[in-house]
């Protein structure tokens, strides 16, 4: 249990996550889930498990590597790594990041296949794209590639989210004048294109386009380390099937989908479709996938602050040794203060003992002094409650802080 503390201003810590000690003891069985699916796949296996619990969602990013590097190690020192299989789980990520894991795993070995238990999104389908096989259970799924920009909503709306803008949107907006509002007149159109500058920025516009070149650039090149060699119209179609033909990035793309688009998708057998599915769920509770996306469960009515420690929100582990990341979340409600709030204080307040009236001349200062400390918590909390009663809930937000990655070797221990 981690220590509560009632400083007005101060969050209210609640208990000490139980992710980490169910990650621990729960070690073996995934082991042995991982030696399995390797037996039966003639593949040493990778697992990369980026949580996307509601309130505090991993993703793919480039501080896994250098981790992900120590795995690749500690399997090659002592066996053959001929065949190398990376199991997956993200919503997406960093577009930089695939190439780079892609090209360090093939350093390791002369097949490289993903294994997909269930989401496998965006920069995770761009990984997917670089490897020879995809292994993909019956609830596998892979998404569009079409990336996202964050923009920054300013200092004045810092309580709120960034606000996320879809690469193709700006492309789609484009087509929609030419082509669904028949805006043919080429100063009509400039007017378009200047309405969208205006809205966005020229600087953006321009990391816009730099990332929908780049995003099928880095598509290309991972296609292209397959084997065996895909053709050059197949290359060319996926491509535009998972940046232009789907239309809805949060699209979910099946195993019989994926192998239309002309995917290498292979379907495991029972056996071991039975053993991805059980792996993923070893992850699923100790990461709390499942957990309440309302930030208001986590906070009492009473307190508008309140921190969970050590939360789990991600792991890469394989048989030889197991890296998770912690961090800390916050839950928060953000308040619109008024700016001349009226505070109304009732406090019921003595004299000391052995203060009679009489004396009080004498005794005035020590009198003073106690009484003010008598007061002092009373008025804070009451001072506290008026604000909190006229002050209206404007947001709620959560954010991690204090994340790391920590490493709890071979056997699970810390």
């Amino acid at each position: 249990m981690t220590e509560t503390t009632d400083t007005e201003g101060a969050p209210h810590r609640s208990e000490s996550n139980r992710g980490l000690d169910s990650i621990i003891e729960s070690r073996p069985i995934r082991a042995r889930l991982i030696e399995q699916i390797e037996e039966r796949t003639g593949s040493k296996v990778i697992v990369y498990f980026c949580g996307d619990r509601p309130v505090a969602p991993s993703q793919l990013g480039e501080d896994a590597i250098r981790h992900i590097y120590e795995h690749l190690l500690a399997l090659s020192s002592d066996c053959d790594t001929k065949n190398l299989a990376l199991f997956l789980y993200s919503r997406g990520g960093a577009i930089e990041v695939p190439w780079r894991i892609v090209t360090m795993l093939r350093e390791f070995c002369d097949n490289l296949y993903m294994i997909v238990p269930y989401k496998a999104y965006s920069a995770a389908t761009l990984v997917a794209l670089g490897c020879d096989k995809i292994l993909m259970g019956r609830k596998g799924e892979l998404g569009p590639i079409d990336p996202s920009l964050q923009i920054s909503p300013g200092p004045a709306a810092q309580a709120l989210p960034p606000q996320e803008i879809g690469v193709e949107d700006i492309s789609s907006y484009l087509t929609f004048v030419r082509s669904r509002a028949g805006l043919t007149d080429q100063s009509a159109l400039a007017d378009a294109v200047k309405v969208l500058a205006e809205k966005l920025g020229p600087p953006t516009l321009g990391s816009i386009e730099r990332t929908y070149s780049h995003i099928r650039l880095v598509a290309r090149k991972l296609l292209s380390l397959c084997k065996p060699p895909i053709e050059e119209p197949r290359m060319s179609g996926i491509i535009e099937a998972l940046t232009e033909r789907i239309y809805l990035h949060g699209h979910g793309i099946g195993r019989k989908e994926a192998k239309e688009i002309g995917l290498q998708i292979e379907i495991p057998d029972e056996n071991v479709e039975k053993l991805i599915w059980d792996l993923y769920l070893a992850y699923e509770t100790p990461l709390k996938l499942n957990s309440s996306a309302d930030v208001e469960a986590f906070l009492s009515p009473d307190q508008d602050e309140t921190l969970e420690s050590n939360a789990l929100v991600a792991c890469i582990e394989s048989v030889k040794k197991l890296h998770v990341f912690q961090c800390d979340i916050e839950f928060k409600r953000f308040r619109n203060i008024p700016p001349q709030p009226t505070i109304n204080l009732s406090l019921q307040l003595g004299l000391p003992p052995g203060v009679a009236p009489g004396q009080l001349t004498q005794q005035m200062q020590v009198a003073v002094q106690q009484l003010l400390q008598q007061a002092e918590p009373a008025l804070r909390a009451q001072v506290a409650e008026e604000l909190r009663r006229q002050s209206p809930v404007m947001a709620t937000g959560s954010r991690t802080i204090r994340g790391r990655w920590v490493e709890l070797g071979a056997q699970g221990q810390r």
